[in-house]
């Protein structure tokens, strides 16, 4: 049987793990390798900004179901169909997210179509990753906070919160 401290310590602690996990918008970044958001992470160094790292579409979406205002950078790879129908369903889906899409030097001629299905920017080298991040905290910027309870306020201004 449970004492009243552990039952106490089991709510606070189910209470923040749910408060950190739900956020209005998130910098998503959806690649392989990991070179992206490693670039990202050194550029938004000093803004706070921080990088969360998808390694498929499927993990993206989820992602973005539970952030639908997030900023996702992802990567041009061998699923073309399924980054396409992504972009073409975000507006429906989440119209409030924006999505910007990384590539290779070898896939710069796919730009037009990725901006054509709606990715906000296009992006085939880590010198313009400076834009990116411009892009991204700009987006971040704008989202409103979530709404909170009363208790959810109190509880994130606390110290530990």
């Amino acid at each position: 049987m449970m004492n009243e401290a552990a039952c106490g310590f089991a709510i606070v602690f189910a209470m923040t793990t749910q408060l950190l996990s739900t956020s209005a918008a998130k910098l998503i970044v959806c690649e392989r390798t990991g070179r992206w958001a490693v670039a990202l992470r050194r550029e938004l160094a000093e803004a706070g900004v921080r990088v969360w790292e998808m390694r498929t579409l499927a993990d993206c979406r989820d992602e973005l179901v539970e952030s639908p205002a997030s900023f996702a950078v992802i990567e041009l790879g061998a699923n073309v169909g399924g980054l396409l129908r992504l972009l073409a369903r975000q507006p429906r889906q989440f119209p409030a997210a924006r999505l910007a899409v990384v590539a290779n030097r070898s896939q710069a001629d796919h730009e037009w179509l990725m901006r054509e299905a709606g990715a906000v920017h296009f992006v085939c080298s880590l010198r313009q990753v400076a834009v990116l991040a411009r892009l991204a905290c700009r987006h971040l910027a704008k989202v409103p906070p979530p709404q909170q309870s009363l208790a959810e306020r109190i509880w994130m201004s606390l110290p530990w919160g």
